[in-house]
């Protein structure tokens, strides 16, 4: 299950995603509400944690903005302002919860289990590209030759290719998407997961391929690998 964080006070970002990872969620942080709508546009979240008043764009911007474009990924507000009409303007946002600051933990986790209950009926969980489908519930990559089980990282990294085909990312876009920008992780570690899902899908037969764009990063496309 992967879940976004969109709060601008870093440390509390921070001890969310410590809280969700300690769970066994996946969580990426981003700090204002522009980033937030590019995340939300290029990952299939299961549940979003969103700040009301963050840099660019704010939190009931973001929510309107992606409900008008079909995405209705559940959504619970976090936030400080706590009067009536406040939450009433968030739920008509479409949020599916408001928790106002400061929480305990453990009411936290409980509103975030209720969104995830209800996420599998906002967003599909299979991705498809040429004769290749990725499923979000298994990660298993698979195609008519057969199918194999992806490590966390590399699910990561091949959904984001699945949803955005063609799309070049650089191999630090890459790390910080997947490994997050506060990661020790060397660099290195994009291109041996890179090398590891081209394996898989030349196992596979699959008619798709991850091209290194010289000069730029990666793309996933068309061909044989």
């Amino acid at each position: 299950m992967r879940i976004l964080i969109a709060e601008d006070e870093h440390e509390i970002a921070k001890a969310l995603k410590v809280i969700l990872e300690k769970h066994k969620y996946s969580a990426d942080i981003v700090s204002n509400g522009s980033d937030a709508l590019e995340y939300i546009r290029q990952i299939r979240y299961d549940a979003l944690i969103l700040d009301i008043m963050m840099p660019l764009v704010d939190g009931l911007e973001v929510l309107k903005t992606i409900r008008s474009e079909g995405i209705y990924t559940p959504a619970l507000f976090l936030t400080a302002r706590t009067e009536l009409d406040d939450r009433v303007a968030g739920l008509d946002a479409g949020a599916d919860d408001y928790l106002a600051k400061p929480f305990a933990a453990s009411e936290f986790l409980a509103r975030v289990r209720a969104l995830i209950r209800r996420s599998d009926s906002y967003a599909p969980s299979v991705l498809s590209f040429g004769n290749t489908s990725l499923n979000g519930n298994t990660y298993i990559l698979q195609s008519a030759a057969g199918s194999v089980r992806l490590n966390n990282k590399e699910f990561q990294i091949m959904e984001l290719f699945m949803r955005n085909p063609h799309h070049v990312f650089s191999t630090d876009h890459l790390m910080d998407r997947v490994w997050g920008l506060d990661s020790d992780t060397e660099i290195d570690v994009v291109w041996t997961n890179i090398g590891f899902l081209r394996k898989k899908l030349k196992k596979l037969n699959a008619d798709i391929q991850i091209k290194t764009i010289r000069g730029a990063g990666y793309a996933l496309e068309e061909g044989i690998c």
